[in-house]
C-alpha cells in the first residue's frame, strides 16, 4: 500500500503534536517532508535508503524526512498503513533524538548508527541482506 505524501505529512503533523514541545526547542528549520528518494550511496541502488536526517548547518537546525525513500521501501516490502505510520513515527523520533543529543553534546545515537550501518554493510557483503 502506498500512503500519499499528503497523508504522510498529515500523520507526521499529528505525531509531532503528540511529542513534548521541548523536543522542538532550537529546531528552527522544523521538520520537513521532502519528495526525494535518497538511496544510501554505500549500497547498490534499491538496496538501502536514507529515510531522514538531522541537519545542523548554516541554515539552522532541522530534520528532513524523505517521502520517496519511505515510498520505495513500502513498495519493496509491501507495507500496510500501520507499517507506514510506525516507520514515520520511528524515523521522526530517531531524528529528534539526534537533535537532543547534539544540543547536549552527546553522540551515543551517532555511534549506534555507525555500528548498525557497519553491520548492514558486512551482512550485505556476505550475501545475507534483507533490504
Amino acid at each position: 500500500m502506498q500512503l500519499s505524501i499528503d497523508e504522510a505529512e498529515a500523520f507526521l503533523d499529528e505525531t509531532a503534536e503528540s511529542f513534548p514541545a521541548a523536543l522542538f526547542d532550537e529546531l528552527n528549520g522544523g521538520v520537513n517532508l521532502l519528495e526525494d528518494t535518497v538511496p544510501d550511496p554505500d549500497f547498490p541502488p534499491g538496496e538501502m535508503y536514507i529515510l531522514g536526517e538531522y541537519c545542523n548547518d548554516m541554515m539552522g537546525r532541522y530534520i528532513n524526512l524523505y517521502y520517496g525513500s519511505f515510498s520505495a521501501l513500502a513498495q519493496l516490502e509491501d507495507w500496510d498503513r500501520e507499517t507506514w505510520e510506525a516507520e514515520l513515527r520511528t524515523t521522526l523520533s530517531h531524528e529528534l533524538t539526534h537533535h537532543m543529543e547534539q544540543r547536549s553534546g552527546l553522540h551515543a545515537l551517532d555511534d549506534r548508527d555507525a555500528e548498525e550501518l557497519a553491520a548492514w554493510r558486512q551482512e550485505y557483503e556476505s550475501g545475507d541482506s534483507a533490504r
